[in-house]
């Protein structure tokens, strides 16, 4: 499996607490979040940080193990860095599939009625609503996505 270039990209400039792969598929999100949630607990990070974390995490990762196609026949890879910034806990997701930036998407427009709702984009206003930053970056055929939380919610 092809291994993210994680250190050779100077962003972000994370205070590493833990580094992980992440096989690619929907079953070891669960893992993840366990894993988030037991360095939250062990770092005393507050509960409202680690819920922002959490539910921005599981959005972005699901979005990434649905949708991200690697080119050609070489399999997804999903690497995951957990660190400090100056303005909060960040998590940096970086996957090999195709180029997408989802911070240049626009948030589904809300519906009036529960019956007129439509599926998809809800997720991306969830992670602008609870991330201090919401940052993107390509870089050697890898996407790089910033998910930084305020550490004092």
């Amino acid at each position: 499996m092809a291994q993210a270039p994680i250190t050779s990209l100077p962003w972000p400039a994370l205070q590493l607490l833990e580094q992980r792969a992440m096989p690619a598929h929907c079953e070891a999100i669960a893992e993840v979040i366990a894993w988030l949630e037991e360095v939250s607990e062990r770092e005393k990070w507050p509960l409202k940080t680690v819920f922002a974390l959490t539910l921005c995490a599981d959005e972005a990762l699901t979005n990434i193990v649905t949708h991200a196609n690697p080119a050609g026949d070489q399999p997804l890879s999903i690497q995951l860095q957990l660190g400090t910034l100056n303005d909060g806990v960040g998590l940096c997701i970086a996957d090999n599939g195709a180029e997408f930036d989802p911070t240049l998407r626009e948030a589904a427009p809300l519906a009036k009625k529960l019956d007129d709702a439509e599926m998809g984009g809800h997720g991306l206003r969830l992670m602008r609503h609870y991330l201090q930053r919401f940052e993107y970056r390509r870089s050697d055929g890898w996407n790089w996505l910033l998910l930084v939380v305020a550490s004092d919610l």
